[in-house]
């Protein structure tokens, strides 16, 4: 249950004054949720600066001012077109307010003349004459005072003004409770952070422009109770995780040593290790959980098998699952040989398997004479029992859910999973993501894979490449050419997949062939299929080829708007190039003009094309927030923390919440209970419910 103090919090926005269904709907839009705390959440992006007062004589136009006038003469507009002016003076000078479409009695009622007010907002001249336009604030002299010398700018979004939004700010951070403190004190005091619901308020009240940046005292505290909550509940899954009963998988090793001997190269050193972490996590009392990160073509495959083959050897089955039939396809027949070299029955289901065929493949895996299965989002369903399945590897785990993940493991008893990657993931990203899992890491290329050539070229030069594309597959060559959108839209002038596929084949017929994700599984398959096997020289595809397609003879990428793409996703699909024996080449194709950000983008790509290097660059250059996919891919949406800012302290949080649970596991005492309020307040309930005591 959420303690009774976060309730205020929870709340909706609508039990905010002023804030009714229509701005709650904007409000969420804006700020990420319905409740009272994901405005709280919401930190200024910029201030005005209202403490610039000078006479008026002295007044310097262009910047904020707030001036201390004598109303004068009210001039109406003669014309709606026209403005209504207000004249005002001090003793130094004069200065015209100037409103439009005006309403002239609250006007008087505002500005009496003979009166002294207050005005602040932007001082402009316009012909000789000091001016300001809608003045922000109008304020008697006693009010002055609630005039804010610094007011925090918020993001906002169409339909909330500035006035609407600060407002309701304002409204939801005077619900803050005074909560527990949950950090330690001697850090605390080190850091000079103050107490959480004063380091918010002071977030939400920027005096200098310093004070935005995420280095920032209050900012970095609040960063750092955010990161505490993720390392906690990934601690406590983690935690879980171990106590969960496993089964000591050991192999004898004589299936690994057959399919190692079959093999036409040596494995490298990184693939040995892997090899070697997984068997031994599979031979201990606790379940597996662990994560194979390989750049494109490290070897993954190779190592999944390996460890499949020691739960064989064990006497129990195997299964590998992968998110595309096309990827299932290729998975089963990269295995295919190796298995055969080992003696070992191999089948692969799809979506696509009927009939008897079908029930044939079900029989013989209940009985247990087929030791691996490869396949699809098919092995979840209800009739796929297997006779004693041990052992799961899982392909591209974000493309599956958790709760996928969960009812694969659950066809078999304490079922050790190895999920595999191909898109390198930043080591600080790995702590928040994948924190409840060990990790494995495939850093070198095995041996005979082709270094790829990467030029950048304007989009200028489109017809010198058409003509490099036409002498490339003269020579025997296959071609992918990326493009970002799958059609013209009115807002966009990118070169749609359907628009240069129509341009591509008027010059080569019916050797081309266009992929998108808008396509229907069985028609994309029947594509790919057809460019696999040779039959037409050039793909036009949208980004759906970025992962696991394998087509050796495809030697030529092509990605047009280069610019457009996040560097990691680049990089993937460059990787289906480079495949086979053949020199291969990448042309990244931009228009200009470029950002400083796309620049260094397309500047790394040229320089390395080490994944592990290109995604901590990534990180770097985007932060957290924009990495491609992190929607998808079950990375944490973090409201505070900037990953690319604040690593020094998720290494610092990671190392605090293994100290609380090594000694309060229960989280029971004093620091537990406080610290219980956070992973609520950060809406980590999921893992409180695995205390046994809460």
């Amino acid at each position: 249950m959420r303690p009774e103090i976060l309730f205020p919090l929870f709340a909706p926005a609508t039990s905010l004054p002023g804030v009714g269904p229509r701005y709650a709907k904007l409000f969420e839009g804006l700020v990420g949720g319905p409740a009272v705390l994901d405005l709280c959440w919401h930190l200024p992006s910029g201030i005005i600066d209202r403490r610039y007062g000078p006479p008026l004589a002295e007044v310097i136009p262009g910047r904020i001012a707030t001036l201390t006038v004598t109303v004068g003469e009210h001039r109406a507009a003669a014309s709606r077109r026209q403005p209504y002016r207000v004249l005002c003076y001090d003793d130094s000078g004069s200065l015209d307010l100037v409103f439009f479409h005006a309403h002239a009695d609250y006007l008087m009622r505002s500005l009496p003349p003979g009166q002294t007010r207050v005005v602040s907002g932007k001082v402009e001249v316009f012909h000789d004459r000091l001016q300001m336009t809608h003045p922000d604030h109008i304020a008697a002299p006693e009010e002055a005072a609630s005039l804010k010398a610094v007011e925090p700018v918020y993001p906002l979004t169409a339909g909330l003004s500035l006035k609407v939004v600060s407002k309701a700010v304002h409204a939801a951070l005077e619900r803050l409770p005074e909560v527990p403190e949950w950090l330690d004190a001697a850090q605390r005091q080190r850091e000079g952070w103050h107490p959480w619901a004063e380091a918010l308020r002071e977030a939400h009240t920027p005096g200098e422009e310093r004070d935005l940046s995420p280095l920032s005292t209050c900012r970095r505290r609040l960063a750092y109770d955010e990161l505490l909550a993720n390392q906690l509940a990934i601690a406590l899954v983690r935690d879980r995780q171990l106590r969960q009963k496993g089964r000591r998988l050991k192999g004898s090793g004589h299936l690994q040593d057959r399919v190692l001997a079959s093999l036409p190269f040596a494995l490298t050193g990184s693939q040995r290790q892997a090899v070697a972490e997984i068997t031994a996590d599979m031979a201990a009392e606790h379940r597996m959980l662990r994560l194979l990160q390989g750049d494109v073509g490290s070897g993954k495959t190779v190592v999944a098998l390996l460890a499949m083959l020691a739960a064989v050897e064990a006497g129990s089955q195997a299964a590998l699952m992968a998110p595309t039939e096309i990827l299932a396809r290729q998975h089963f027949a990269t295995i295919q040989p190796l298995a055969e070299a080992a003696g070992v029955s191999l089948a692969l289901l799809t979506g696509r398997d009927k009939g008897k065929a079908r029930a044939a493949l079900l029989e013989s895996l209940a009985d247990g004479s087929t030791d691996i299965l490869v396949g699809t989002h098919a092995l979840f369903q209800e009739d796929v029992a297997f006779r004693d399945l041990a052992m799961a590897v899982i392909d591209e785990q974000h493309r599956f859910g958790v709760h996928q993940r969960l009812t694969l493991t659950g066809k078999g008893q304490a079922v050790d999973v190895l999920v595999m990657t191909a898109t390198p993931i930043p080591r600080t990203l790995m702590l928040t993501a994948y924190g409840d899992m060990d990790c494995s890491r495939l850093t070198e290329r095995p041996p005979g894979r082709q270094p790829i050539e990467t030029v950048t070229l304007s989009l200028e030069r489109l017809p010198e490449v058409i003509s490099g594309v036409e002498r490339a597959i003269a020579k025997g060559a296959q071609v992918y050419w990326i493009c970002p959108l799958v059609e013209e839209s009115e807002k966009s002038d990118l070169a749609a997949a359907e628009e240069r596929y129509g341009a591509l084949t008027l010059r080569f017929g019916e050797r081309v062939g266009l992929v998108h994700g808008r396509m229907k599984g069985p028609e994309k398959d029947a594509v790919m299929a057809r460019f696999a096997a040779g039959e037409t020289a050039i793909l036009v595809a949208t980004t759906v080829v970025e992962v696991g397609v394998d087509v050796p003879a495809a030697t030529v990428m092509v990605i047009e708007h280069a610019e457009r793409f996040g560097l990691a996703q680049l990089h993937q699909l460059r990787g289906r190039v480079g495949r086979g024996t053949g020199k291969s080449s990448c042309l990244l194709l931009w228009q200009g003009p470029l950002g400083d950000t796309a620049r260094a983008r397309l500047q790394i790509l040229r320089e390395t094309d080490d994944g592990f290097r290109i995604a901590e660059e990534d990180l770097r250059l985007r932060g957290a927030g924009e990495l491609l996919g992190t929607r998808q891919s079950g990375l944490p949406d973090f409201r505070l923390a900037d990953l690319a800012v604040h690593d020094d302290l998720l290494a610092t949080a990671r190392a605090d919440a293994q100290l609380v649970l090594e000694k309060d596991p229960e989280l029971a005492g004093s620091r537990g209970q406080a610290l219980r309020v956070l992973l609520y307040l950060f809406e980590r309930d999921a893992a409180v419910r695995f205390l046994r005591s809460g």
